[in-house]
């Protein structure tokens, strides 16, 4: 599975409606309201990296008051969960 993280800029005045466009998107995950340079995060999960194009440009980006996006592609994702599925390999519960 491919995560993309998609710092999202709006038209202020529509962030909880476009939140709500951009989460009800298949493949988009959570949807975060932020502070700072950007309005929303996206976190999009897609299974191959050309599926990314059809979400961000092909979806996200046409949703009306999003006025542009920055993708970052994960490498790896770390968690606690993952961490402690790990140490608990061959353990009894």
């Amino acid at each position: 599975m491919i995560t993309a993280i998609v710092l999202i800029k709006t038209s202020v005045d529509r962030i909880p409606e476009i939140a709500e466009s951009i989460a009800a998107i298949d493949s988009v995950s959570e949807v975060f309201s932020v502070t700072g340079t950007y309005d929303l995060i996206a976190m999009v999960r897609v299974p191959r990296h050309d599926d990314l194009a059809d979400v961000i440009p092909g979806r996200i980006s046409k949703i009306p008051g999003v006025e542009g996006t920055d993708t970052h592609v994960a490498f790896r994702a770390y968690s606690q969960n993952d961490l402690d599925a790990a140490f608990a390999i061959g353990l009894e519960s």
